[in-house]
């Protein structure tokens, strides 16, 4: 099938699954603790997409063009025997990466597992190796060790790793060179992450962002920055090499240098509603479609016809205004 493209030309190649809104932490950024208390109701078992439904709607975006599936949350890994659904995933036609986005406290148990199931990737996140800091961003006092032996383990069954760390002005800012140096050292490569206004809860102001130039100054001071070509077209990071180095550091700056002109990217929620940008205000349900026993033929229709009505460019249209007023998801129910 010719692969579909939206109002402005952009392919529809990547897809993320959230499979489920629970979280063992809290960021600040994301699930913040005063929100998200201990009486917050997250989804009952029964909304879940099981994983026949969420298989289902693979090959329909299979089928029209996605290459890319990444497993989304909350903690994707709170979702009993996860393993089962990537390994039907990765028997999909035409799936050539699937990747899994966590806070990597599960990985000492489960990595070995995930490998085997067909996982190739992780990006584990990380936002500080600072004791105090990291406990007062993942509002969980949660030690960084359990995050690092987390990394440890996903390397040492071969999982190609990637650390994101969401920057902060003010909190953990100071922490860009210690995680940079941490990184360089340990061979992986670290994707510094501009905070972004997703969702209503975070508190969002521009002031508090740290943009990429900022960073990308720190970094130098480590070791000239060479810059990589990008892998292929909708890449979101900006790719640079440490000088006498492989090893990579990126920058994803949605803020300061947006990327909408290529973002290939759908999102579908844990319950099954299609979202075509991280910053959408409303889904698409194709939970009641599955459910109400839609055709797979009938299914890519109706995805082929919400991709080609396709306008979304909120990063680049992003003000005052937008940010204040515009009803966004939460990052926690769409998934990175």
């Amino acid at each position: 099938m010719e692969q579909i493209k939206d109002t402005f030309y952009r392919p529809l190649r990547d897809l993320r699954i959230s499979v489920i809104d629970r979280c063992n932490f809290r960021c600040t950024y994301c699930m913040p603790a005063e929100i998200f208390g201990d009486d917050y109701p997250f989804m009952p078992e029964s909304e879940l997409l099981s994983f026949d439904e969420i298989f289902s709607l693979a090959e329909s975006f299979t089928a029209l063009g996605v290459e890319k599936i990444r497993i989304t949350g909350g903690e994707p890994l709170l979702r009993k025997n996860l393993s089962r659904l990537i390994s039907r995933l990765s028997s999909l036609d035409g799936i050539h990466d699937i990747g899994l986005t966590t806070n990597g406290v599960f990985l000492v148990k489960q990595a070995k597992e995930l490998k085997r199931s067909g996982l190739h990737r992780v990006n584990v996140s990380l936002d500080a190796i600072n004791e105090d800091i990291f406990k007062q961003m993942n509002g969980r006092n949660m030690q960084p060790d359990a995050v690092l032996n987390g990394i440890d383990a996903a390397i040492d069954v071969g999982l190609q790793v990637k650390v994101n760390m969401v920057v902060k002005r003010g909190v953990n800012d100071c922490e860009i060179r210690p995680m940079a140096e941490y990184c360089k050292n340990k061979g992986v490569t670290l994707r510094f992450i501009e905070y972004m206004d997703v969702g209503q809860t975070n508190g969002w102001n521009f002031s508090e962002v740290v943009t990429k130039k900022e960073i990308y100054d720190q970094l130098t001071e480590i070791a000239p920055l060479i810059p990589v070509e990008k892998a292929y077209f909708g890449e979101v990071a900006n790719r640079y090499r440490y000088s006498g180095s492989d090893v990579e550091t990126g920058f994803i700056s949605s803020v300061s240098d947006t990327f909408c002109s290529s973002c290939t990217r759908a999102r579908v929620s844990a319950d099954g509603k299609l979202y075509t940008c991280l910053f959408a205000e409303k889904g698409h349900d194709l939970r009641s479609l599955l459910r109400d026993g839609c055709s797979k033929g009938s299914m890519e229709k109706y995805l082929t016809s919400i991709w080609n009505q396709r306008s979304d460019r909120y990063s680049e249209e992003r003000t005052e205004e937008t940010v204040r007023n515009r009803k966004k998801i939460e990052m926690s129910y769409i998934g990175g």
